[in-house]
């Protein structure tokens, strides 16, 4: 039997491809992880954005079996606050309605940038490589103040292992053009996407959902001890022995649950950071003042770096005549006064144009996830080889955003699922307990 740890997308979909038996183990009451949306007096939230972005064939495919008309298509709608006024997304590529010392500034550095090339060393980290790409101007007003808010630390600290899918890298005549106001068409992964015309995102993970054999899933579940050498699992006040494990669970927590892991694994385990992400669910009885759905903040006096609007994207995540947005918050240092907080946040919204007046806001519900971005540091790639290797051999196989340890889309955790779950399958039948 196969064991899966974790009932998010990743672990949905290694269940929904597995040929063999298995058991999904949830510790929540409701499988979904991050894809599940919270419902208050006819508001709907997802935990942040996520927008449905689809290149594969395969899970194109599968999302119109399952879902059909119910699954919109959407046109991405996204802009970028600084300096107060909003330009298209990304930033390097609309430098048009900027002040002019700004687009000088950031044209220059970028021209300087592009003829040092040639001479320069390949980037050591994420700061270097947007000077690299992109040129002091364009690092100073956005790049660097952006991510430094996203990540929690300065991009110095971060390696550019990550980026090359998500940071859209436009070419010279590009820049130049969206700077004089003849852009390029939108730009980046995620253009277009795919969302659910009623329910939020958890009606698409309600829908995968909806294949798996209910008595092979248990919720409000928690794993308590897995034992490598044994393999067996123990978790609800069972010892459930596996031929394969397929883990979704947070690699540092996954160390954790193991039986006595040699001192290097731990080691490594304590190696990794993350940061965690503190945002509001905001509801307000009147129409927002931009038709966006989301914005990019880089602005360091404004405590939001990311701000989306639900309801924009799909009326019907809000009443009538309402809207609902999350707010994401850079600070991530503890909270000693949540009135201020939550007061600072909802003023800059209107800043941001996000909404017209504070007094529209109907309530503002703060919450967090932690773990929520894995950084990318020097020690990154050892830590997580040395972590990887140890539990292949044990038959452990950690895999989604947060089992794999790195930064995906949704799509990603589907097509990493399906992809442990052939791996599994093909195991040996000799070798299979």
């Amino acid at each position: 039997m196969t064991v899966i740890i974790g009932g998010g997308l990743a672990g949905i979909s290694a269940a929904l491809h597995l040929r063999g038996r298995y058991r999904l183990l949830e510790r929540s009451q409701r499988l979904g992880g991050l894809a599940r949306t919270e419902e208050r007096d006819g508001y709907y939230f997802d935990h942040t954005g996520h927008w449905l972005h689809l290149r594969d064939d395969y899970f194109k495919k599968l999302a119109d079996e399952l879902m059909g008309d119910e699954l919109a298509e959407v046109a991405r709608i996204a802009r970028v606050y600084s300096q107060g006024v909003l330009t298209r997304y990304p930033y390097q590529a609309n430098l048009h309605g900027l002040p002019a010392e700004t687009i000088h500034e950031c044209l220059v550095g970028l021209f300087n940038a592009r003829a040092e090339q040639t001479r320069g060393d390949a980037p050591r980290n994420f700061e270097e490589y947007i000077h690299h790409y992109f040129g002091a101007g364009i690092a100073k007003h956005f790049m660097v103040p952006y991510n430094h808010k996203l990540w929690g630390v300065h991009p110095r600290e971060i390696t550019s292992a990550w980026c090359s899918r998500f940071v859209p890298l436009p070419d010279v005549e590009q820049i130049i053009a969206g700077a004089v106001g003849a852009g390029p068409a939108e730009l980046g992964y995620n253009i277009h996407f795919r969302y659910p015309k009623q329910g939020g995102i958890e009606t698409f993970a309600k829908a995968l959902i909806s294949r798996l054999d209910d008595r092979c899933v248990s919720t409000g579940c928690s794993v308590e001890r897995i034992d490598p050498v044994k393999r067996t699992v123990e978790a609800g006040g069972e010892t459930l022995p596996y031929h394969a494990l397929i883990a979704t669970a947070p690699l540092p927590a996954l160390v954790k649950m193991l039986a006595d892991p040699p001192e290097e694994i731990t080691a490594a385990a304590a190696r990794l950071r993350a940061t965690s992400v503190r945002y509001l669910n905001v509801g307000t009885k009147a129409l927002p003042a931009s038709d966006y759905h989301w914005v990019y903040v880089p602005e360091p006096h404004l405590p939001v770096y990311r701000v989306g609007i639900f309801s924009n994207a799909m009326p019907s995540m809000a009443p009538a005549g309402c809207a609902s947005l999350y707010v994401e918050l850079s600070d991530r240092t503890p909270i000693s006064d949540q009135q201020a907080l939550v007061k600072d946040a909802l003023q800059s919204l209107v800043e941001i144009k996000a909404i017209s007046r504070v007094d529209d806001v109907v309530f503002a519900d703060l919450r967090e996830i932690d773990p929520a971005y894995v950084i990318f540091d020097d020690g990154y790639e050892a830590a997580l080889e040395t972590i990887h290797r140890y539990l292949t051999q044990a038959r452990i196989y950690a895999t989604g955003r947060y089992g794999a340890w790195i930064y995906n889309s949704m799509e990603d955790s589907l097509r990493m699922g399906k992809e442990t779950a052939e791996l599994v399958d093909a195991l040996p039948v000799e070798e299979n307990r």
